[in-house]
């Protein structure tokens, strides 16, 4: 009689346990934040010049881990002439810690690189910068997060590379708003001036 009435109690138990785990697995994910990144760049900045809200809004990371910085007269050019570099990197806080997102500065650019990348089916990034130009583009495949964009001054170039986005999201749409919050101070202040040129 004691085994059987225990024998019902377990049965009792792993019965609410598995009702329990059920109910969890049907719980939904957190709703997207579909809200367009901020159209004026705000602090707090990470890296100098790059808005943390943004970031968090792009990886739907809240507190990323962030390397890197941005030097804007690190090496000298066949002109003489000092241009910028550096990256900013945002990783996964925890787990494998993997990179989600990262912003390049380098004296690389090239009209070329634009319109071939355009020429393959890249799509031409709005004015952002006078005299610039870029391209932005998405991974076509299904649920892919990824996307980039790159803006070329002159000899400096901006790239703003999007490993892992949230599903959901306009992937490309972000990577187009985070260039436009980003390069008009960025890609300015590394690229040498006409008074700079004359000294």
């Amino acid at each position: 009689m004691m085994r059987k009435a225990f024998r019902s109690g377990l049965v009792v138990v792993l019965g609410a346990v598995a009702l329990l785990v059920s109910c969890r697995q049907q719980e939904s994910p957190p709703p997207v934040n579909k809200a367009p990144l901020p159209s004026v760049a705000a602090p707090p900045y990470v890296c100098e010049f790059v808005p943390l809200d943004a970031i968090r809004l792009m990886t739907g990371i809240q507190n990323p881990i962030i390397e890197g910085r941005f030097n804007m007269a690190v090496g000298k050019m066949v002109d003489g002439l000092e241009y910028g570099t550096g990256s900013c990197r945002a990783y996964q806080p925890s787990g494998n810690k993997s990179k989600v997102l990262q912003i390049i500065l380098s004296p690389a650019g090239g009209e070329r690189e634009v319109d071939w990348e355009i020429s393959q089916g890249a799509r031409r990034l709005p004015e952002i910068v006078s005299g610039a130009v870029g391209y932005y583009s998405q991974n076509g495949s299904a649920g892919n997060t990824q996307a980039a964009a790159m803006l070329v001054h002159g000899y400096d170039r901006v790239i703003v590379e999007l490993i892992h986005g949230v599903k959901g999201r306009d992937n490309a749409a972000d990577v187009v708003a985070m260039m436009k919050l980003i390069a008009p101070k960025l890609i300015l202040d590394a690229t040498p001036t006409p008074e700079q040129a004359k000294d």
